[in-house]
């Protein structure tokens, strides 16, 4: 996800330098007119903002305050945190941020590979509004929508949110083909009659012929990813006191099926997962 990004901001007229654990990463943006660093340090030295676009809120906060690779940001950068991270640790991470003299927004995105190659992420900006000013003239080049979400974290919030109703939705438009096919009816004509239907969804529009029923399996988003982002969903509800069912029972399932599958798997191969337990 970062690699395109970071074309799009070079591409944008920006002075990008990144780094990445990857040095085929390091080579590609050094390729398209970026500063590959060797460090984090080196990555952040004297910048006025820094974008991270990492697994999780834990690999995020290492990589900013782990050896104190901060420092080297002029006073009051601006950290625009673009990963998918669990809200209440990312308003930890801004009031630590904060007593170092700098700011933080949350800013995740949906879209996957693809839309990061085009450039029409959907990005959710949670932040002091002065702040989500600030980075906007970033966010734009990436994205085709810029929602306000509000405070620090509510854009993580909203991530997870809409990864559980996307989650949820591919476990309902598989166990439906399941069903369908256990009765005698075709895949692909269950997915086209529920897309000309009120069954429609994200999954049967752009997944189940796409990558679940013609085996291919190459949506670009990983497996541990969406069991991720649905357990922050299902954490938060807890930590708020709620009782979702659905929502403990969707993050139940992708659990389960990453550790039988592996968290590397694209995500549309829960399908073997639900297809081996449907017995």
């Amino acid at each position: 996800m970062g690699q395109p990004m970071a074309q799009h901001l070079i591409a944008a007229g920006f002075d990008v330098a990144g780094f990445d654990l990857s040095e085929d990463a390091k080579r590609s943006l050094a390729k398209e007119g970026g500063r590959a660093a060797q460090t984090v340090s080196e990555a952040m030295d004297n910048a006025d903002f820094v974008i991270t676009m990492l697994p999780n809120g834990k690999v995020v906060r290492e990589a900013l305050l782990g050896g104190n690779a901060f420092a080297a940001l002029k006073p009051n950068a601006l950290v625009i945190d673009m990963s998918s991270s669990a809200p209440n640790d990312t308003r930890e991470l801004s009031a630590e941020l904060v007593s170092c003299g700098l700011r933080l927004i949350d800013a995740p995105v949906s879209g996957g590979v693809k839309r990061a190659v085009s450039g029409t992420l959907t990005i959710m900006a949670g932040g002091a509004e002065a702040d989500v000013d600030e980075a906007e003239p970033l966010l734009k080049p990436l994205g085709s929508q810029v929602f306000r979400t509000g405070p620090i974290g509510s854009g993580h919030a909203m991530k997870a949110i809409n990864n559980f109703v996307s989650g949820a939705g591919v476990l309902a438009a598989i166990e439906a083909v399941i069903l369908g096919r256990t009765f005698g009816l075709e895949g692909e004509t269950i997915v086209d009659i529920l897309n000309s239907s009120s069954g429609k969804n994200n999954a049967t529009e752009v997944k189940m012929k796409q990558f679940i029923l013609s085996e291919t399996f190459g949506s670009g988003f990983a497996l541990g990813l969406m069991a991720k982002d649905i357990r922050i969903a299902a954490d938060l509800a807890q930590t708020l006191g709620l009782r979702l069912e659905a929502l403990a029972s969707t993050a139940d399932a992708w659990d389960a099926a990453q550790k039988e599958l592996g968290s590397a798997e694209d995500h549309t191969r829960i399908i073997q997962y639900l297809t081996d337990h449907a017995d």
